[in-house]
């Protein structure tokens, strides 16, 4: 009988520490697995005890990256137990710093982690050399990314001037108009970031779980409802609800807990292709035509295709930037953002938000005082693990019925951990 045996350790090219391991026997997969090696980092017990101001500052410690998500995440679940309502400005505010971590992030993975797969690199130092003005570029697009961030919550990583009820702090008109220009002037760079993804050679697997998205009517949410869709089943959720429509499960060869919906038993992938495949309606025009010619339309359940769907976000993210300054500089929307007056109460929220990477969910407890009884964070990587090996699977097994060798094989499982853009330190939390 034919065995193959594929060992990964220390999976290059993602944020954190995982390793791959598949047995091939007589081309059917009997071992499939994405360890995770990381220590537990125990945010969710340090926590405890603490005042629900300090909550947020703590919990944007989980990930450098998507520091902005965990920040909002908490203080929409903080203002759930509060009954806090902020004002649309103070919502505008939020989108632009949680979409300034979706150009972070999304520029860093196509570039400096995917990019090389497909280009016949083991890392972007051969790329540098090769297309120096691609890279710089792509770089030029994090840069923005970090001066939204910098200049909306106070710093480019764990912002500070997000707070319960609105901000302690915003700029000035003039300077969200010299944003909004500088959107523009990048968004030709994001078209053709999806024309070089698009032409990129892929197999054909096509993911037998399901996806789950934030949904609004006529919107492309990322941090202002709290309906979360799975679209392949068909079904909505509150995120008040979580713990009754997604459960969570520890395995052997893994630190991380996995999940799956608990009403379909299947796991689930949370990522720009699942709101992509959601709300496609409501991407703008030139996103969408963008995504159209690269032929990425719903329903589309190629894992790979998340590489294409986060380009078409960085062309979405820059438009809809561009636009909320222009309306924030002309004081378009209604309030101020200033803090909004609330009381202090006891009571269990929960916060909902799409990270770069996916939906993000905190839940808090939280007594009469404001102070952390529990907390649970439930982030995007610990979500997809499970749909991922699941995919790893049938790659595997389609590749050995080709007699494709080992090595090909390998990468070409490199390259679909790479696609779901994992951040295996934040999945241990």
């Amino acid at each position: 009988m034919a065995s193959t045996r594929i060992s990964v350790d220390h999976l290059a090219r993602v944020e954190g520490h995982g390793d791959i391991r598949l047995v091939i026997e007589d081309g059917a997969v009997t071992t499939c697995e994405m360890a995770v090696v990381e220590s537990a980092r125990l945010f969710e017990s340090m926590v405890r005890g603490r005042l629900f101001s300090e909550v947020p500052y703590i919990a944007s410690r989980v990930c450098g990256i998507c520091s902005a998500s965990h920040v909002v995440t908490d203080l929409r679940a903080i203002e759930h137990v509060f009954g806090v309502e902020v004002t649309d400005r103070t919502e505008a505010l939020r989108e632009l710093l949680v979409y300034g971590s979706y150009l972070q992030n999304h520029a860093t993975h196509l570039f400096v982690f995917a990019a090389p797969d497909f280009l016949g690199h083991k890392s972007v130092f051969p790329l540098a050399d090769d297309n120096p003005e691609l890279l710089q570029k792509a770089l030029g697009l994090k840069a923005l990314g970090n001066e939204l961030c910098a200049l909306v919550g106070g710093r480019s990583i764990h912002p500070i001037t997000a707070v319960v009820g609105g901000f302690t702090h915003e700029i000035s008109a003039d300077e969200y108009v010299r944003l909004a220009e500088a959107m523009d002037e990048a968004r030709a760079f994001a078209c053709e970031a999806v024309d070089l993804f698009r032409d990129f050679d892929t197999v054909d697997v096509q993911t037998e779980g399901d996806l789950l998205a934030m949904v609004a009517p006529g919107s492309y949410p990322v941090c202002t409802s709290d309906t979360a869709r799975f679209v392949r089943s068909g079904y909505d959720f509150n995120a008040q609800d979580v713990d009754e429509a997604i459960e969570e499960y520890p395995v052997g060869h893994s630190a991380a807990f996995l999940a799956r919906a608990h009403k379909t038993g299947m796991p689930y992938m949370t990522a720009a292709l699942a709101r992509v495949n959601a709300s496609w309606d409501a991407l703008c025009k030139e996103a969408r035509y963008a995504a159209a010619k690269a032929g990425l339309r719903p329903p589309e359940y190629n894992p790979f295709a998340n590489n294409i769907a986060q380009a078409v976000e960085l062309v979405d993210v820059l438009d809809r930037c561009a636009a909320l300054c222009r309306r924030l500089a002309a004081g378009e929307f209604a309030g101020t953002s200033e803090p909004v007056p609330f009381e202090v109460r006891a009571g269990v929220g929960v916060g909902f938000t799409e990270a770069p990477r996916g939906a993000l969910f905190h839940k808090l407890e939280l007594d009469g005082e404001g102070r952390v009884v529990r907390a649970s964070i439930m982030t995007p990587t610990a979500q997809n693990i499970a749909n991922l090996e699941a995919d790893m699977r049938q790659l595997a097994e389609k590749m050995a019925a080709a007699d494709y060798d080992a090595d090909m094989i390998t990468l070409e499982v490199e390259k679909l951990v790479r696609a779901y853009d994992p951040c295996l330190s934040c999945s241990v939390h």
